[in-house]
């Protein structure tokens, strides 16, 4: 209940908010898939598989129940579509824009994200793949390969750069 009171004030207070209500029924349908009981796991999931449907359709955010969400997930723009792998791990305050893919059906294996990650608007993240912690991906940015911490992915192919420790760039100077 903790974390599910954590997204309605990160996702803006609202029970209307698309990324509060598909991240309330991708927490339900863990919740679902955990009960010991066969029959009761049975009716929660196809409680899940209609509340799934009716969301996926309206939403276009999939988060399947497998997947491994930290705490303080952020879906920043729940404007587009969101699909995550089911058997991605993503770790802490890890902020999503809209139209991002993570993962694919289409192979075995599925991305593994740090800590403090951002992900840009119409990226993808592919693959068997570790994002470390810190990173920031830009806008239009296909990830395939793994990405080290404290690192700057851009372009597709992504090109990685680190980054910059704070007050190290030629501005310093003049502000000083």
């Amino acid at each position: 209940m903790e974390e599910l009171r954590r997204d309605y004030v990160r996702h803006g207070s609202s029970v209307t908010d698309p990324a509060f209500i598909s991240l309330l029924i991708f927490r339900y349908g863990k919740w679902a898939n955990s009960r010991k009981h066969h029959f009761i796991r049975k009716a929660a999931n196809l409680l899940y598989g209609l509340l799934k449907l009716l969301v996926l359709n309206v939403t276009k955010i999939w988060i399947p129940p497998q997947t491994t969400i930290g705490r303080d997930f952020h879906i920043i723009h729940a404007e587009g579509s969101l699909s995550i792998h089911p058997s991605t791990i993503i770790g802490d305050r890890v902020g999503v824009m809209h139209n991002v893919t993570i993962g694919t059906n289409m192979g075995s294996g599925a991305p593994v994200i740090g800590n403090d990650v951002f992900i840009g608007v119409n990226s993808t993240v592919l693959g068997k793949i570790r994002i470390g912690d810190r990173v920031r991906i830009a806008a239009n940015t296909a990830v395939t390969t793994d990405v080290p911490a404290d690192s700057v992915a851009v372009g597709s192919p992504a090109k990685i750069y680190p980054r910059l420790p704070a007050g190290n760039f030629a501005g310093d100077a003049l502000v000083r």
